[in-house]
């Protein structure tokens, strides 16, 4: 008899029919309210939540409607994992083949792009619309190996009634996020799935070192991609005089003049060749380079103009700052930190010491040092558009903070006191 999750975790391994039956039995019971003969692990009890808040029905299989096949082959052009297909195929196809298993390639957004592996599985996930352009997020299908490690960001096996809804319970699915190795930034999930009975605890740790292997490939590819750039541009700055820098199409930087190195420089979301105001270095003039660009700051300062930032934190684990101005907009994508951060500047726009955002941070404020260190990393891409001493928005600047439709989903990972209180306030009737 099991006593506890990891009971049943070891159960599996060795007869997934009793597993599965001491697991429905514990989703029975949890969906209906009663004592569970064992409680769920604390990953998939969370998952639950998560999806029953969000309206999934667990008795139901409601689908979304899958993409088209255009916009399917639109995001595997654009999606990083395109360049590491090989390394995923290598690492997981050979094994799930002969494990009756199908590997699963998704996108942040949870649609799934490649599938491929054993032919009669791939039929088996037909059936359930497990299937290219399909949407496995959490929030429409619960709990899965797809969706929850995109939550969650971990590697996570669902195995059997862990799945929350009934129709997935004859699977066992193992899932690991794939990251931006650049800047952490949640760019797909690997996921191995099949009957079962395939279940192995093992299996989590070998879809994991599959997925850093892969961001390993990503992280020599971009390096790889940025000597090519500085190849090409370090000529070019050699005879300049001034301050300039190149960068590739995203921003990084390959090499820089006159000026402090930065590792990378927030671009408009179109960029064109001419006159430009980026915040890391004023008003500047842009050239294009194969595979990026050409960035030369202007001798006279920007004059300061009104601009408008939205901090949007409306998404339980996508945050982002947006500027617009006469010369345009450019989007960062923010860490759990430096959102929490810029929610606080939002909050008190007259402005905060250091000592004054480690105690919003930490309820401590001696804990400067983190603070200034965070806020010096926040000002390589926000910098035309804050103050500091104290740290603020520019009084020019027209700050609007998205804020989610449920006020417990403000920054759920936070538990900074200041946005602590500010969850439970605004939720409070």
């Amino acid at each position: 008899m099991a006593h506890s999750a990891n009971d049943v975790t070891r159960l599996a391994a060795v007869n997934p029919a009793q597993a599965a039956h001491v697991l429905s039995e514990v989703r029975s019971a949890t969906l209906s309210g009663q004592r569970a003969p064992v409680p769920p692990r604390p990953v998939i009890e969370a998952s639950w939540g998560r999806a029953l808040r969000g309206g999934v029905d667990p008795e139901h299989d409601v689908r979304a409607r899958p993409l088209t096949h255009d916009e399917i082959e639109r995001r595997r052009r654009d999606s990083p994992l395109r360049q590491v297909l090989p390394v995923l195929r290598e690492g997981l196809l050979s094994v799930a083949d002969v494990a009756h298993h199908i590997m699963v390639v998704a996108d942040a957004d949870g649609r799934v792009l490649w599938r491929e592996g054993s032919p009669s599985v791939l039929r088996k996930a037909d059936g359930l619309g497990f299937e290219p352009g399909a949407d496995w997020g959490e929030g429409v299908v619960g709990t899965n190996g797809v969706g929850t490690p995109a939550v969650t960001r971990r590697p996570v096996q669902v195995f059997a009634s862990e799945h929350l809804v009934r129709s997935h319970a004859s699977w066992t699915c193992t899932g690991a996020p794939i990251t931006d190795p650049r800047d952490g930034r949640l760019i797909g999930v690997v996921d191995i799935s099949g009957p079962l009975r395939t279940m192995h605890p093992a299996t989590v740790a070998w879809v994991d070192t599959v997925a850093k292997l892969a961001e390993a490939r990503l992280r020599e590819l971009h390096l790889t991609s940025l000597d090519r750039l500085r190849a090409v541009a370090a000529p070019l700055l050699a005879g300049l005089g001034g301050r300039a820098l190149a960068v590739d199409k995203d921003g990084w930087t390959a090499a820089v003049t006159g000026m402090p190195y930065v590792s990378r420089v927030a671009l408009p979301v179109s960029l064109a060749p001419g006159r430009s105001l980026l915040p890391a270095v004023g008003l500047c003039t842009v050239e294009p380079l194969p595979d990026g660009w050409l960035i030369r700051a202007a001798d006279a300062p920007a004059p300061e103009r009104a601009s408008r930032v939205v901090l949007d934190v409306a998404h339980p684990r996508r945050w982002s700052v947006t500027v617009s101005g006469d010369t345009g907009s450019w989007t960062h994508e923010l860490s759990p930190r430096h959102a929490e951060l810029l929610y606080l500047l939002a909050l008190h726009r007259a402005g905060r010491s250091a000592a004054d955002l480690s105690a919003d941070l930490f309820g401590d404020p001696a804990r400067t040092v983190t603070v200034r260190a965070e806020m010096s990393r926040v000002r390589r891409y926000l910098g035309a558009f804050l103050e500091h001493r104290p740290y603020r928005f520019r009084d020019a600047a027209e700050v609007e903070v998205l804020l989610p439709a449920d006020p417990t989903d403000l920054l759920p990972h936070s538990v900074a006191p200041t946005v602590v209180r500010a969850r439970s306030i605004t939720a409070s009737p």
